[in-house]
């Protein structure tokens, strides 16, 4: 199993989640989020803003599932011609799940 973090624009949120649950994967949890990346932070006018908000989307999947769940977000997070502060991608393992109305370990 894989955890699968995206932080992306904010606007860009309903179309990523709408493509996801479209492809098969509806199960994400959206946070709000606030940070900035490697421009560290944007200065518009005389006005330094350090920390950008964001959205991050979490999805639990399989291990097969992985490059189709990244290939959605990709696709639809991106914006036209991409630009900084579009977003990352982090994948890290996980090591075991469980429902907690069940006790049922996995997905």
């Amino acid at each position: 199993m894989l955890l699968i973090r995206a932080i992306i624009r904010p606007e860009k949120t309903g179309i990523v989640m709408s493509e996801l649950v479209a492809a098969g994967f509806p199960a994400v949890t959206k946070m709000d989020v606030f940070g900035r990346g490697k421009q560290k932070g944007i200065t518009v006018g005389e006005v330094h803003y350090d920390e950008i908000p964001k959205e991050m989307l979490l999805v639990v999947c399989n291990d097969e599932d992985k490059d189709d769940i990244i290939k959605v977000i990709l696709r639809n997070a991106k914006t036209n011609g991409g630009t900084f502060g579009d977003g990352r991608i982090f994948v890290s393992p996980v090591v075991e799940a469980y429902t907690i109305s069940t006790g049922k370990k996995g997905l």
